[in-house]
């Protein structure tokens, strides 16, 4: 079967495509860095002896991501797409370039709709067990959190178009199995990219790409709909289902304005 993953030339992505060779899947690897792609095809085919392909797109250009989705769409072996592209951004939305929230909305949203239509439209028809899509999602997704509005929204987006997938799969008896992967912090290149100061955070609610992406598929395996690897997580989540609304909110604010970095002078 073939692995469709978006996303694939680093941190989950990456750890993804390793661990889908060990199980003995094709890759399709799909991202903008077209040298990492080669690169991690030319690794896991020669380790794993499986089919390495990629694909250098961005997924945020109409015409790009069109021409992915028609990939996935005729693919004659897909067994399995995952949604992992995506990136974050700090910095009170109105300060931001309204570009990079438009392109997150973009990767996040559309591209995600668009693959999982094609994926679905492949799939469905041959109906066959342990085929599905895994939505890389976020805990980001369970509240509101300032700074970071469009991330926290679009993957909130995200665990709802999964679970409303789900639902409809099941009403019509299909064996074919959806997925909202929610992790935490990850120590992957994410952070660095946004320029997160990694040390505000407690070491111990940190996790190993290899750990969630293990946690994922252990959880695809079982059909499991939300998967939020590490217990200070599931806990968390937990939590954040039974509380009211707006003490979330007061919490997320008082948060944030603890953290809040003081203004320079001049």
């Amino acid at each position: 079967m073939l692995a469709v993953i978006t996303g694939a030339s680093s941190g989950l992505g990456a750890v993804f495509a390793r661990k889908l060779a060990a199980r003995g899947y094709d890759l399709l690897l799909i991202a903008r860095r077209e040298d990492r792609l080669q690169s991690l095809a030319r690794e896991v085919g020669e380790q794993y002896h499986i089919r390495a392909e990629v694909l250098a797109a961005d997924l945020t250009n109409d015409a790009a991501l069109a021409a992915t989705a028609a990939r996935i769409r005729d693919a004659a072996d897909l067994g399995l797409l995952v949604n992992n592209a995506g990136f974050g951004s700090l910095g009170y939305f109105v300060q931001t370039d309204p570009h990079i929230q438009e392109q997150m909305h973009r990767l996040h949203v559309l591209a995600t709709m668009r693959l999982s239509h094609a994926a679905l439209s492949n799939l469905l028809p041959r109906a066959k067990a342990g085929t599905g899509i895994i939505n890389v999602s976020s805990v980001a997704a369970f509240a509101a959190s300032p700074q970071s509005v469009s991330y926290g929204a679009t993957k909130t987006w995200m665990n709802r178009f999964t679970e409303g997938l789900a639902m409809e799969l099941a009403v019509n008896s299909s064996p074919v199995t959806m997925q909202a992967l929610c992790p935490g912090f990850i120590l992957t290149e994410f952070h660095d990219v946004v320029r997160m100061d990694r040390s505000r955070i407690p070491a111990a609610w940190w996790m190993t790409a290899d750990f969630v992406v293990e946690d994922s598929l252990r959880g695809f395996d079982r059909g499991e709909l939300f998967v939020v690897p590490g217990m200070r997580y599931k806990l968390l989540v937990w939590i954040l289902r039974l509380l009211p609304g707006g003490l979330i909110r007061w919490g997320s604010i008082r948060t944030a304005q603890r953290f809040k970095q003081p203004k320079k002078p001049g």
